[in-house]
């Protein structure tokens, strides 16, 4: 097996019992009992003891495919988490910081001297927000 594609598999895997605790909400919310939404909802935790009840996967259509669509969406939302993770510096590596001139704390400094805080003998910061 390829490096590539062994590392895929192995990435992956965990998403398997997503799959299987999905396809059991899916095995459980088929066997309430009801006609409708409201009295499926009502019977939902009844249910749930009779689908757990055999840890084997269900092989129903249905169960099948909530466990896969549900198994999908956690994937989505595991990538796009990691898409969207916080990078203060965009394209730059950590630690690759650099020295701040006075034009750099310009923006954070009141024209009134009295209104600043002194940090150093010629830097300061405004009090005002």
């Amino acid at each position: 097996m390829k490096p590539d594609v062994k590392k895929i598999i192995i990435t992956n895997l965990p998403y398997l019992l997503f799959v299987w605790l999905f396809g059991k909400m899916g095995e459980a919310w088929r066997l309430a009992a009801g006609a409708d939404v409201s009295q499926k909802m009502l019977h939902f935790m009844d249910s749930l003891a009779a689908a757990f009840a055999n840890g084997l996967p269900s092989f129903h259509p249905f169960d099948l495919c909530i466990g896969i669509g549900g198994a999908v969406l956690v994937r989505l939302a595991v990538y796009l988490k990691g898409k969207n993770a916080k990078k203060y510096r965009h394209g730059m590596e950590y630690g690759s910081a650099r020295w701040g001139g006075p034009k750099d704390i310009a923006p954070y400094i009141d024209p009134v001297f009295e209104n600043n805080i002194l940090l150093t003998q010629t830097e300061r910061l405004t009090m005002n927000g």
